[in-house]
């Protein structure tokens, strides 16, 4: 049987994120929250302890990032490893989709870090011609 075109094409929007139904729209959520882009992030500079990992990632609660980590888990982007020690040690890191994932959110992180001063001059202009919100 030979591949066309168009099954090609059909082949590679086997998911479509734009669907309600889609299961990529739970994994993009994980990614793209506040708490899931900024814990992939810090993990994207290399393996963390949990509460390295959450001095890292400055403002989220325990409970969140216990949260965050158990999904990105179940997603296949991070890799927990307990080490049977007393206290017991548990490391996270990121695997190699999570990696994947990772670079690509770095570099939007950087790139939006990178033209802050843009975003806030057009927030103060924004403000101005709103009243001041």
């Amino acid at each position: 049987m030979t591949t066309t075109p168009e099954r090609t094409a059909e082949q590679e929007l086997a998911y479509d994120v734009f669907s309600r139904a889609c299961p990529s729209r739970g994994t993009l959520e994980h990614v793209t929250g506040r708490w899931g882009a900024l814990t992939l992030g810090a993990l994207y500079e290399g393996s963390f302890r949990f509460n390295a990992l959450r001095r890292r990632v400055d403002g989220v609660s325990e409970k969140m990032l216990s949260q965050t980590l158990h999904a990105l888990e179940r997603d296949g982007l991070v890799r927990r490893e307990a080490q049977p020690t007393n206290p017991p040690r548990v490391d996270y890191e990121l695997t190699p989709l999570g990696r994947g994932v990772a670079e690509r959110l770095t570099a939007l992180i950087e790139f939006v870090e990178g033209r802050m001063d843009d975003v806030l001059a057009a927030r103060g202009r924004y403000d101005e011609t709103r009243g001041g919100r």
